[in-house]
């Protein structure tokens, strides 16, 4: 008996989101997908209960505007374990260990869904119990322990049950939206996030003397309100790189003009309907074929060898100073100094006087950093392609499943799958490695309202892409015939 006749009888059997049956209008979508939103931006304002919020610090820093999650609420994991557990997933797939045809099997789709489900619980798990009781990410309040009397570590278990009820809310969330609304979950939650930290950036303010926002600091520069250095050096530093952050905003736009214009770049692949007589279309394999979401992945491994450190430093007595080097909670040596990513300007710009880092160790970091994106990302996307069913093979059966055909072509899928095989597996590997230098490129330079250049990135692409997808579900919704061209049906 294999794994697959063991694991079923559970896998199987694991709780889902049920999918419509039939038709799904167009309101009817964006009315789940903008309830799912409410409901996340309630929940990441549901505070944990018995956390003493004033010694509480965040494990993820950084990361999470990618994590989509917001410390101290019940969403403190954000979609850390729904990422980690699509990397185990996507690499044992990737490997051909689990066996799972999800493409033509209808057995093997249910397995997987279960499979990710099961890990997703694991993760939460995993990552949850370290956070809660290893170190101080997460303390216990004294006073409600005495209160309830059930002391320290009945209380930390209270804290723990409370974000893993978060974890599984957002697994399921993201399912509704799924299946029910428009887009993906993941992607919806990392655009609110984003979208706070941006909107923040730009408005936020706390009177013209102190205005942190981009606009109201610039009205308190423009009425006299904030001070300017008289120092030629000091003022471009403060326009640009200080309270003007002009570099930040130029950043800002930069991004979005190139990740648009990188969306719109494609290789467009003639078809022609083998029946009806006139009727053609194109096939777009877009330079970033497989989108910015593989970037997710790349990222949150990143995150987890990071959550390793600091968990270590926190749990081992006398971590060995090649290991890592903490001081008031952040990496300062060692490997994982070196594995960290360059999160902002302050990170390596040294000869500006913003960080006492040695030259030679910030060269190597971004080395490492920039290795770590451009290679994860293209092989990240590789295995999303794969994964997806928007490799070769997948897409040369949906083409011929719609009744379409490339002129000059026999209409047959292995000769489809060898026009494709031209294009999308080298331009996967192009658009992963673009991504990847983009995410390493804004975070060097830093954005508005300080949101990672990863964040920044999945954003725009996720923005545009959802764009795409309603307008084509309107088009669909004006014309039905087209939903059996689509597949929707």
């Amino acid at each position: 008996m294999g794994w697959k006749d063991a694991a079923e009888p559970v896998l199987a059997r694991m709780p889902a989101v049920a999918r419509p049956e039939g038709h799904v209008p167009f309101r009817r979508k964006l009315g789940w997908t903008g309830g799912i939103l409410v409901l996340y931006f309630f929940l990441t304002n549901v505070t944990l209960f018995g956390v003493d919020a004033a010694t509480a610090n965040d494990l993820f820093g950084q990361f999470r505007s990618i994590l989509a999650g917001q410390q101290g609420s019940v969403l403190q994991l954000g979609i850390g374990p729904i990422v980690t557990a699509s990397i185990v997933l996507q690499l044992l797939g990737g490997a051909d260990l689990l066996g799972l045809d999800t493409d033509n099997n209808p057995r093997d789709q249910i397995l997987y869904q279960g499979l990710q489900k099961l890990l997703v619980g694991v993760m939460i798990v995993l990552t949850g119990l370290p956070m809660v009781f290893a170190g101080n990410f997460l303390p216990a309040d004294q006073a409600v322990a005495a209160s309830l009397g059930i002391g320290t570590l009945g209380v930390k278990g209270l804290i723990f049950a409370q974000i893993a009820v978060g974890g599984v809310l957002i697994l399921f969330m993201d399912e509704i939206v799924s299946k029910w609304g428009v887009g993906s979950g993941v992607g919806l939650f990392i655009i609110a996030g984003v979208s706070q930290q941006l909107v923040g950036g730009l408005f936020s303010w706390e009177g013209l003397g102190g205005a942190s926002g981009f606009f109201p600091t610039w009205i308190g520069i423009v009425t006299g309100a904030i001070e300017l250095p008289a120092s030629p050096t000091d003022l471009l530093s403060t326009i640009f790189l200080g309270q003007g952050q002009l570099l930040a905003l130029v950043t800002t736009v930069l991004i979005f003009g190139i990740v648009v214009y990188a969306e719109s770049v494609r290789v467009e692949i003639p078809l022609s309907h083998a029946r009806v007589k006139g009727a053609r279309g194109r096939f777009p394999v877009k330079l970033i074929y497989a989108s910015v979401l593989p970037m997710i992945l790349v990222r949150a491994l990143q995150a987890n060898i990071q959550f390793l450190g600091r968990i270590l430093n926190n749990s081992w007595a006398a971590m060995p100073a090649w290991l890592g080097q903490y001081t008031s909670g952040q990496v300062t040596g060692g490997l994982f100094y070196y594995l960290a990513p360059i999160q902002s300007r302050s990170d390596w710009m040294w000869f500006l006087g913003l960080t006492s880092a040695d030259p030679l160790d910030i060269a190597i970091r971004v080395l490492i950093d920039l290795v770590f994106m451009i290679v994860g990302g293209a092989v990240f996307a590789i295995f999303w392609v794969e994964t997806t069913g928007m490799g070769p093979e997948s897409t040369a059966r949906q083409i011929q499943n719609s009744g379409m055909q490339i002129p000059g072509f026999r209409r047959n899928p292995q000769v489809i799958e060898k026009v494709m095989e031209r294009y999308i597996p080298q331009v996967t590997v192009i658009g992963g490695a673009l991504v990847g230098l983009l995410a390493v490129m804004a975070n060097m330079l830093g954005t508005i309202g300080a949101v990672s250049g990863t964040g920044l990135l999945l954003t725009v692409s996720i923005t545009y892409k959802l764009y795409e997808e309603i307008a084509e579900e309107q088009l669909m919704e004006m014309h039905p015939m087209m939903r059996n061209m689509f597949g929707s049906e």
